[in-house]
């Protein structure tokens, strides 16, 4: 089980099972949403329980996707591909040790200026 939460704790949740490794996104979406990169891990929705589910807002940011964060503290939390059966999960959300690395780095062709990406991980352009 790993647990995690918003900053504010109005939100809260748990991912039943091990968690893939995550992907870091550079899109400019996922950019403006975090204020930086995207790092997140896929889990089946089924392995996901929220608690105060009530205080998650969602941003239908395409129309296919939304990304759910906490309405009171502006954590993001979610990014929710609406007919796929898996969400993404921001890995700075959990709380408990997650026990997995980064995988890959993804639309690195949109990544921002004033950093490089220099761990040695897969870079994919879109």
């Amino acid at each position: 089980m790993h647990r995690g939460s918003c900053l504010c704790g109005a939100v809260a949740f748990e991912v039943t099972g091990e968690l893939p490794p995550p992907d870091a996104c550079h899109c400019r979406h996922c950019r403006k949403q975090s204020g930086h990169y995207f790092a997140s891990t896929d889990v089946p929705k089924s392995a996901l329980t929220v608690h105060g589910e009530d205080h998650v807002a969602w941003h239908q940011s395409s129309e296919t996707v939304r990304r759910g964060f906490c309405a009171v503290c502006g954590s993001s939390l979610f990014w929710d591909p609406l007919f796929r059966d898996w969400i993404g999960v921001a890995m700075g959300a959990f709380d408990t040790p997650t026990e997995t690395h980064l995988a890959v780095h993804i639309f690195v062709a949109d990544k921002g200026d004033y950093y490089d990406i220099a761990d040695g991980l897969p870079q994919k352009s879109a």
